[in-house]
């Protein structure tokens, strides 16, 4: 499995972060690697769906009265992401890319329920993703 560097990491989170408007705020997230049954555990225990999937994200509530750099946490599944890397005819890197840069969007509160938030969350991936290099991941 390919999985990319912590300062590739560190760097698509840096750029989802000043993206989203939030450049120079000090936060802290944890980001996991599963494997695919972990990956299908927690999509049935939160999310009430079967199988594995790419990213999944963990919002920090902040208690009542307390201030917390805590933005959540991001729980990635390798093999899945190396899969639709696959599929969509692009490279594992990029696709990793894309992940980090959703899964953030999510810890910020962003979402793709609605039509006018997902358009609003996609606008901001391909604007985040051209900045790092990659080309838009919804053409594919």
């Amino acid at each position: 499995m390919e999985i990319p560097a912590r300062e590739s990491i560190e760097k698509w989170v840096r750029a989802t972060l000043e993206g989203a408007g939030f450049a120079g705020r000090e936060v802290e997230l944890t980001i996991r690697i599963v494997e695919p049954e972990e990956s299908a555990r927690l999509n049935r225990t939160y999310r009430h769906k079967t199988g594995s999937t790419n990213v999944l994200s963990f919002p920090f509530e902040n208690p009542p009265g307390v201030t917390l750099p805590l933005l959540g946490d991001l729980v990635i599944c390798a093999s899945v992401v190396e899969q639709q890397a696959a599929r969509q005819h692009k490279t594992v890197v990029a696709h990793w890319a894309h992940m980090i840069v959703h899964g953030v969007l999510h810890l910020l509160r962003y979402d793709h329920i609605e039509p006018q938030q997902r358009q609003e969350m996609e606008r901001l991936e391909i604007s985040i993703l051209a900045g790092l290099g990659y080309e838009d991941p919804y053409l594919m």
